[in-house]
């Protein structure tokens, strides 16, 4: 068939039109943008190309069979994107969609560029499953991509509505999730196959909407108000990241740390009194460039990007804000898979450690605490970027090793004035060791004597300046000291060897 120049016309406005208009009003009621809009929004004017427009254009219905593929630049920066056409049967995957899926992850992984994934789908079409599931160059083929290039390339999601089924292993494939509240979801099996299945009867909402992913699962990392706000975390995210695993993180105009912030006062003297590392953290880097990641889950550990003259970092603090800091399995968790993302990407890390340990007792026992811990510290060592473990006020037991201590090769061990370094606190250790002396002390008074005593001793035997003299730590340095030691000593440590082990790769604790 041969067109002229109309009928060519004609049928890119059809395929560039999505499905019919009542879908289009439905997604509207909803506050969702369409999928073309999205990219628009999300890319620099006029830079988008497009690939597949006609993917199954002699078919009814299936304009570009329901996905957007194509490249384009975000701040000057090349990048490659899908987007699901949720007007266009749902935005559910024919064997089309799929294969161009497929090509538009193969090609950022070959031009070595950032990934970028806006999600909107119901999932596989079942009417075309031997089409698009099974064979070679079927679904599972996009997951095969998308594990080879992870960690090669940054890869984002940002997720408006359902991401169903296997199409759910698409967002968990990414370095991070943005879930839009209300309308994005992720379940492997819809309300009405658990209920068949299992007889629970829930909600899309209640099983896999984006505050139960975001505050409860730990698959999605940003909880949106909008779709605007969502696409707003893509850009920023990848502002922090090179274009790929050989590259450089983009530096920023050096800007200095808020001037009304006094590091000092935001760390109480008593380790029994709980403040916000979130705080902390804000005010020893550039001035607004903190960008926190996972806000809502797992909030006993604080993770994020961040910039220290200019120069990206990703921090990992403990917050005693949250169940006192201590670590647990899904904090151990969240610590683990964002090292790994700084390691990949040669994100120096910063370690801001106010630790009482990992948490005990049965019910962690039964989580797997110990090997969830393993694979944090697993990380901790593999990490082969520049690290810097900073002792804020405590480091006690297996905490310290989480926490990039100094037998995990940092940089340095920076101790504040306020650190103490010990296998546990005083009061704990005490009653460990004198546990049976202490009982047999009748007289209340002679009993808080002794114990006093022997907090005293301890303290002592854990002395900042004693373990300074020991070198277990390389410095102490008061905090309004702090970030300029820290700017000196990763900028020394930009050329460290990055070599770890003989080896093709670990066993994970997982």
């Amino acid at each position: 068939m041969t067109l002229d120049g109309e009928a060519l016309e004609q049928l890119r406005k059809r395929a560039r039109a999505g499905g019919a208009d009542k879908y289009h009003a439905a997604n509207a009621a909803k506050g969702k943008l369409f999928a073309r809009e999205r990219v628009a929004l999300l890319v620099d004017e006029g830079s988008f190309v497009e690939d597949g427009l006609y993917a199954n254009a002699t078919a009814d219905g299936l304009p570009a069979d329901g996905v957007v593929t194509g490249t384009a630049t975000i701040d000057g920066r090349p990048v490659c994107l899908m987007a699901n056409d949720s007007t266009v049967k749902a935005g559910s995957w024919g064997a089309r969609t799929v294969e161009k899926i497929i090509r538009i992850i193969e090609r950022a992984y070959s031009t070595s560029v950032p990934m970028i994934y806006l999600v909107d789908s119901a999932g596989a079409r079942i009417t075309d499953q031997v089409d698009l599931f099974p064979g070679r160059r079927g679904a599972g083929k996009i997951f095969w991509n998308q594990v080879r290039a992870s960690g090669s390339i940054p890869q984002v999601c940002a997720l408006f509505g359902p991401s169903a089924a296997g199409g759910a292993y698409i967002p968990a494939f990414c370095d991070v999730v943005a879930m839009v509240d209300g309308n994005a979801s992720m379940y492997l099996g819809s309300d009405r196959m658990v209920e068949m299945v299992t007889g629970e009867k829930t909600t899309l909402e209640a099983m896999g909407g984006a505050k139960v992913h975001c505050a409860e699962s730990g698959v999605g990392h940003f909880l949106c108000k909008t779709e605007a706000d969502a696409l707003d975390v893509v850009r920023r995210y990848l502002s922090y990241l090179p274009a790929n695993w050989t590259q450089q993180p983009p530096a920023a105009p050096a800007v200095g740390a808020p001037e009304k912030v006094d590091l000092a006062a935001l760390v109480p003297a008593s380790e029994r009194q709980a403040f916000d590392m979130r705080r902390y953290v804000k005010g020893l880097l550039d001035d607004g460039s903190f960008f926190e990641i996972q806000a809502l889950w797992a909030k006993e550990l604080t993770i994020g990007f961040g910039r220290l003259n200019g120069e990206v970092v990703g921090v990992v603090g403990n917050n005693s804000m949250f169940k006192g800091g201590v670590l647990f399995v899904d904090s151990a968790d969240k610590a683990t898979r964002f090292v790994q993302l700084c390691d990949a990407f040669n994100v120096p890390l910063l370690f801001l450690s106010d630790v009482p340990g990992f948490m005990v007792g049965s019910a962690v026992e039964k989580q797997g605490i110990i090997r969830h811990g393993a694979k944090m510290i697993t990380a901790i060592s593999e990490a082969t970027v520049p690290k810097i473990c900073v002792v804020v006020r405590k480091a006690y037991g297996a905490g310290l090793y989480a926490m990039a201590g100094p037998g995990f090769e940092p940089e340095a061990t920076i101790a504040l004035p306020t650190a103490k370094i010990a296998v546990m606190g005083a009061e704990a250790a005490v009653n460990a060791v004198y546990a049976n002396k202490i009982a047999a002390i009748g007289d209340e008074t002679e009993r808080a004597a002794f114990v006093a005593a022997k907090r005293e001793e301890y303290e002592r035997d854990i002395d900042v300046v004693r373990l300074a003299s020991e070198l277990v730590v390389d410095a102490i340095v008061e905090p309004h000291e702090l970030r300029v030691e820290l700017v000196r000593r990763f900028a020394a440590a930009r050329t460290k060897d990055r070599h770890f082990s003989r080896r093709r790769h670990g066993v994970t604790p997982v």
